[in-house]
């Protein structure tokens, strides 16, 4: 019977408990909305730190909506009831208001929310006039920061490089906006003398970061020997470069082999950047920055490979055309800069690729495609006016201006230091006479590192025509793209730069009627804008794979054990198409590399023999030991640790409310304080003196 009493009492308290836990979630989902966006977070360099980070126990501030920049003043004067949290649209998301909110400090402004209305918006880049200026060529003629209108990013904010003492969150959904503007409305935005005296609609964002100062103190201090509880306050950006070559290289088999490659393998390099940047945490897709770049040099791959003869019958059977995307661009170039270190170590391709090492010796030249903003402006950049500069040029042009083709184009050259920020830095800071050539337009992309880099920026419309996008094209077949399209202007440019590269290694003139196809370029911006789950995808992958998620790769290039979506796609990508079918070796014998099974496009399984491998885009300045972080030698920056964003708005109290609830709860503390003393004091007349235990015996009797 005992047993069933006591049986009965636990689960009274488990029913008694769970009703106040669901009690407390009720209560708790009234009071607080939570709001979905992005997060801005911090990064840092040898000797900075930028971008946000909130409160550790997360910063709150009332909403107020900036509608036009004169509604700034209210909060910038003596607001009644700070601190705030202004909304802010785009247009006026600028360098002197948030300057602006900076110096009203933090008891005015604790949180800034970007809301997604760019309707008045005209320009929104917040990187630097001449984007990473401190590891260029050390030359004012490279790019004049002090003059915006001749520098490679003329409507940069710099935002993107500054410090904030308040956590700013995006909001892109509708919704979540309206949800925002609706508790404003009513709770707000009305008799604004009096906000101290009621209730108010406020947010509560949290990003606390755990990394400040800089990367050496960060690092310092993970690496710290007390350290114990193995904390970590920051980790290196860190991601993988990709490479291919057209034609497969010998696997390498003893020493002698080995130096006969070394000595005569000649590589035509052709690199790109592979990744993008912006102020948001996994929001910005880099479309005409870096992605266009990256079509290009896809096109270009894939018409060589099918465009060139073999190897052997090459005048010199020994050249080969290298592709490399390099990763980390946006951040001091940290991708090239590592191939250039591992290139002077014997170190690329790594170890484990079996082949051998390729020098500088073996590259014959680099072109490199940078930003091509604007397609009908394109420049060949080289810092002086060499033999080698001077054929491809004509070479370019003789395809670009031939009306057998009709691309009706005119590549220019600029032969000075004024040459664009691209990989190619990387290789003439370490030698000025290395051979970089650079394909790049005049800027025109006045969204550049930004979120508002995306789709309609470069005017993509998908056809999703459903046909073979690996096949050449005759170039009167459009596929019915207008010629203004984005598809037709990337087949153009590819399709010059591969009749140019394929003149090079033949020695002969291109006479065919072959092209790039736009079909290939619909599908790759599909893939790398839209959708992840995309017929070129589905191709590059092995059959059956899991599908790709429904939202295009995240193309920042993040840390060590963070996603790397954007470079294992172009791996895959790179790898089918330049890849040779080997149709007589069965599916079971297609699984050692360099041999891969792809699905193909008619996703019946193919097997092919394939190139591409990976290489580290890891910075060597987190290799090298006692590296002096302020040299600028190489790149140093580094990413903080976070817990997960977070966004709610709630009913804040007034200050009445909230001073009158602290005093009537010190009141009640002492209340109870007194009463307990004054039951304790007054115990023998309001409790029986007798102790329970004797109670239950019997008066003594005598003997």
């Amino acid at each position: 019977m005992e047993k069933r009493v006591q049986a009965a009492a636990i689960w009274l308290l488990m029913l008694l408990h769970g009703a106040a836990v669901a009690q407390g979630e009720r209560t708790r989902d009234k009071m607080y909305q939570s709001i979905v966006g992005a997060g801005c977070f911090r990064r840092l360099n040898g000797t900075h730190q930028t971008g946000c980070s909130s409160t550790h126990a997360g910063s709150v501030g009332v909403l107020h909506l900036i509608k036009v920049e004169a509604d700034l003043e209210f909060l910038l004067a003596s607001p009644p009831s700070p601190p705030y949290a202004p909304m802010i649209p785009p247009h006026l998301f600028t360098r002197q208001n948030l300057l602006r909110l900076i110096e009203a400090g933090p008891k005015n402004i604790s949180v800034v929310l970007l809301i997604n209305k760019p309707d008045s918006m005209k320009q929104f880049s917040h990187e630097l006039n001449c984007p990473n200026q401190y590891s260029s060529l050390n030359n004012s003629e490279t790019c004049d920061a002090s003059n915006p209108a001749t520098s490679w990013n003329p409507w940069g904010t710099g935002l993107l490089h500054e410090d904030f003492p308040f956590p700013i969150y995006y909001i892109a959904d509708t919704e979540e906006i309206t949800k925002l503007e609706k508790c404003f409305e009513k709770f707000n935005n009305f008799e604004y003398e009096t906000h101290a005296l009621r209730s108010l609609c406020a947010v509560e964002v949290k990003s606390f970061m755990s990394a400040a100062v800089s990367s050496e103190v960060c690092i310092r201090r993970t690496r710290f020997i007390n350290n114990l509880s193995g904390s970590k306050y920051c980790d290196p950006l860190e991601g993988r470069n990709v490479y291919a070559t057209v034609y497969p290289r010998n696997i390498k088999t003893d020493d002698s082999e080995v130096n006969d490659i070394i000595t005569r393998e000649r590589f035509i390099l052709v690199s790109c950047r592979l990744d993008t940047a912006s102020m948001f945490d996994g929001v910005g897709l880099g479309a005409m920055d870096s992605l266009v770049g990256l079509a290009i040099l896809t096109q270009v791959a894939n018409l060589l490979r099918q465009l060139l003869p073999p190897q052997s019958s090459l005048p010199d059977t020994k050249r080969n055309v290298l592709f490399v995307t390099f990763n980390g661009e946006s951040y001091d170039y940290i991708g090239s800069q590592r191939f250039v270190y591992d290139v002077e170590r014997f170190a690329f391709p790594k170890a484990s690729a079996r082949r051998a090492p390729i020098t500088f010796d073996n590259i014959e030249f680099m072109l490199d495609i940078g930003t091509l903003d604007d397609i009908a402006n394109i420049k060949l950049h080289a810092l002086s006016g060499t033999p080698l500069a001077q054929k491809l040029l004509q070479q370019l042009n003789s395809y670009a201006q031939s009306p057998r083709y009709g691309f009706n184009l005119n590549i220019q050259s600029e032969m000075s230091y004024h040459i664009p920020p691209t990989s190619a830095q990387s290789f003439l800071r370490r030698d000025p006479r290395f051979p970089a050539l650079i394909l790049n337009a005049k800027p025109a992309n006045k969204y550049y590192h930004s979120i508002y880099d995306d789709v309609e920026n470069v005017a993509f419309t998908y056809a999703n025509t459903s046909q073979d996008f690996t096949m050449l094209l005759d170039v009167s077949n459009t596929k019915g793209f207008r010629a203004d399209s984005l598809q037709m202007k990337v087949r153009n440019v590819s399709s010059i730069v591969a009749m140019a590269l394929f003149e090079t290694l033949t020695g002969k003139e291109y006479t065919g009627s072959k092209v790039a196809n736009p079909v290939l370029s619909d599908e790759f911006f599909y893939c790398f804008l839209l959708s992840a789950d995309c017929p070129l995808f589905k191709a590059a992958s092995y059959p059956g794979s899991p599908k790709g998620l429904p939202m295009p790769p995240m193309r920042y290039v993040s840390v060590l054990g963070g996603p790397q979506e954007s470079s294992g796609w172009t791996y895959r990508v790179l790898g089918y198409l330049l890849s040779q079918q080997q149709p007589k070796i069965p599916k079971d014998n297609c699984t050692v590399l360099p041999l891969h099974y792809f699905a193909g496009f008619n996703g019946a399984g193919e097997c092919r023999l394939t190139t591409q491998n990976y290489s580290s885009a890891l910075s060597p300045a987190f290799l090298i030991d006692d590296y002096d972080w302020r040299s600028g030698n190489y790149s140093t920056w580094t990413e903080s640790t976070w817990s997960l964003f977070s966004a709610r708005i709630f009913l804040r109290p007034s200050s009445v409310h909230q001073i009158t609830t602290l005093s009537v709860g010190i009141v009640v503390l002492i209340l109870s304080f007194c009463l307990v003393y004054i039951i304790s004091s007054r115990s023998e007349v309001l409790f029986e003196d007798l102790p329970a235990s004797n109670a239950a015996l019997p008066p003594p009797t005598a003997c």
